[in-house]
């Protein structure tokens, strides 16, 4: 079974529900790093875990959540084996897979529909990586 960690502060919060229950009747497992709650919070308590499991491997991919969403995409990136992509609409999920082998996915809450989040979060798990040309530049990534 796929596994992906989900996580993300107060803004964030609305969506989290959704997306994990999307993710559960879609076969996926999920772990959930929190908030559990709309009280206000820091995000980077939420991005890092998340980030971390992803690096480590023990999760495939993982989903962050904010009001802008650059918050948990700053965060999660720097940890060195993350590439986290922060993503609106259907055409970012797929390119950031496709060209950047992207294993976090941010959305921003406050900016796009949740049916546009779970499209473009059902876009980025089915998309592969293209490698060739592609591993070129994201293996210049980290240096």
């Amino acid at each position: 079974m796929r596994k992906i960690a989900i996580g993300g502060d107060h803004a964030g919060f609305p969506y989290k529900e959704p997306i994990i229950e999307w993710l559960s009747t879609n076969g996926f497992e999920v772990k959930d790093f929190g908030t559990y709650g709309p009280d206000s919070t820091d995000y980077a308590d939420f991005a890092h875990p998340v980030a971390s499991v992803v690096e480590s491997k023990e999760f495939e991919k993982g989903v962050l959540l904010c009001g802008s969403g650059q918050g948990v995409c700053i965060t999660a990136n720097k940890h060195q084996g993350i590439r986290a992509a922060l993503v609106w609409d259907l055409p970012l999920a797929a390119l950031a897979r496709q060209h950047n082998d992207a294993n976090v996915i941010c959305f921003p809450v406050r900016f796009i529909e949740l049916e546009t989040a779970l499209a473009s979060l059902e876009a980025f798990l089915s998309t592969e990586f293209e490698g060739g040309r592609h591993q070129t530049r994201v293996d210049k990534i980290s240096y």
